[in-house]
């Protein structure tokens, strides 16, 4: 049987949860709260614990691939473990950056969300369409689609501006502004999303008005300082595919701002058990990216 549309089911699960919270699961070996071991045991137990906390609050979960795979096969058995504890209602998005000539991709493809079971994937449009295109092409999957990104280098190439082009009747403008133009024409139909960062909030508002139909992955806010309340104005979609549906189409990652929630001495009065701090955290972001039902 052919799952719903991933939109579909983003939207569902944000009118289950009224938020628009992504929970990020980063784990660091050098940054696990005591009691939990720097290695592959140990990023598997607290990656698990942020998982249980946090599912409650979450509209969906997106670990980052490569704190798994830089722990060789155990972290890989590890995050194939941790998938499966998701329940099928919560979209699950690898953070894989992925993309690569059409024959690498298909396999990628195949990796991501066949052996591994994404619900949707983050992909890299540096080598274009016909890089991405295996990664768009499944009507019951997603790509989101690197445009304007959180990182405090992002402008070294996506500020860069790219000339007028005759063909499309593009303007000369940002490369950020042009992924987001093309992107708008990839795939086959709601399959595309696009990250763009909240550090970034002027080219945010920019992006949304150049595709207003495109939901938003949106990182940065919390520990990298973005603001939540330009996101969830500016962030959701005004247009048909994302449009329509609770939450338009947004998502806004929060990884350490839940994560370290568990590290330190808890505050006075705070409970000293970790998943219970945790989950106190998703609850306060979920809080402040509410969304009607």
């Amino acid at each position: 049987m052919t799952a719903a549309p991933y939109l579909e089911r983003l939207a569902a699960r944000t009118a289950a949860v009224h938020n628009v919270l992504c929970v990020g699961i980063d784990p660091d070996p050098a940054t696990l709260p005591a009691g939990f071991a720097a290695d592959a045991d140990g990023v598997e137990r607290f990656a698990r614990l942020i998982l249980e906390a946090t599912l409650p609050f979450a509209a969906a979960v997106k670990p980052n691939l490569a704190f798994f795979e830089a722990l060789g096969s155990p972290g890989i058995a590890a995050l194939e473990r941790l998938r499966a504890l998701v329940p099928d209602d919560v979209p699950f998005i690898a953070d894989a950056k992925r993309a690569d000539i059409g024959t690498t991709a298909d396999r990628q493809a195949a990796a991501l969300f066949d052996a591994l079971g994404a619900d949707a994937i983050t992909v890299n449009p540096y080598l274009g369409e016909e890089a991405v295109t295996p990664l768009l092409a499944r009507t019951d999957r997603f790509a989101y689609v690197l445009c304007r990104t959180s990182n405090p280098g992002a402008g070294e190439l996506q500020n860069l501006r790219v000339a007028e082009d005759d063909t499309t009747g593009a303007p000369a403008e940002p490369l950020w502004a042009r992924v987001a133009r093309r992107a708008t024409t990839w795939g086959p139909g709601g399959t595309v999303g696009l990250v763009v960062g909240a550090t970034a909030p002027i080219e945010l508002l920019a992006i949304r008005d150049i595709a207003p139909g495109l939901a938003f992955l949106v990182p940065g806010v919390g520990a990298q300082g973005g603001e939540a309340r330009t996101v969830m104005v500016a962030g959701p979609a005004t247009a048909a595919p994302a449009s329509g549906r609770p939450g338009r189409g947004l998502l806004v990652n929060v990884s350490r701002g839940i994560a370290r929630a568990a590290l330190g001495d808890p505050p006075g009065g705070a409970s000293g058990d970790p998943g219970e701090r945790l989950a106190e955290a998703a609850a306060e972001w979920g809080r402040t990216l509410a969304v009607l039902p």
